[in-house]
């Protein structure tokens, strides 16, 4: 019985409950758990697992070159302001539509910067991301001005909301 429940579980793509399903029902018979404890366990355990996925998918779908933090960042060999990069972090400036560009020469931290911004902003703040290097941006800026479609990018950029572009 207890196979054709996580296998109904998994049909309806509840993941989260048909992985906890099995411990949950042992600990129900254990601890004298009522339907509703069970069921709000099974609800949490969706929404724990639903949230990983997603935050998963986002870490991806950002196209970040390299997984970096703000932890590993040398302030000190760098001429950035902290307080201001740490203020950055919080993605406050994401509320009021505000844009941040990073410039300065070769190996000076901003795809560091960007890349660790980026994280934060899908790994706390539930934001959705996109990175791109100038020059990548700059590449698909001319092909598709050749291509005759001028503007589908910065029209998909304006219309970007609940997200946090960065450019290194």
């Amino acid at each position: 019985m207890s196979t054709e429940i996580v296998t109904r579980l998994k049909a309806l793509k509840l993941h989260g409950m048909a992985s906890n399903w099995p411990e949950l029902v042992a600990h129900c018979r254990h601890a004298a758990l009522e339907p509703e404890q069970l069921i709000e366990q099974l609800l949490d355990a969706e929404g724990a697992e639903r949230n990983v996925r997603s935050i998963a998918y986002q870490m991806t779908a950002a196209r970040f070159p390299a997984h970096r933090d703000l932890v590993s960042f040398d302030f000190e060999a760098s001429a950035v302001d902290e307080a201001l990069v740490r203020k950055l972090h919080t993605t406050q400036f994401t509320e009021a539509a505000h844009n941040v560009v990073l410039i300065g020469g070769p190996g000076t931290g901003k795809t560091h910067l960007a890349t660790a911004l980026g994280i934060e902003a899908i790994q706390r703040h539930g934001k959705r991301v996109r990175f791109q290097s100038t020059v990548e941006l700059v590449n698909a800026l001319e092909a598709e001005k050749a291509a005759g479609k001028a503007g589908q990018i910065a029209h998909r950029l304006g219309a970007c909301r609940d997200k946090a572009s960065f450019l290194s």
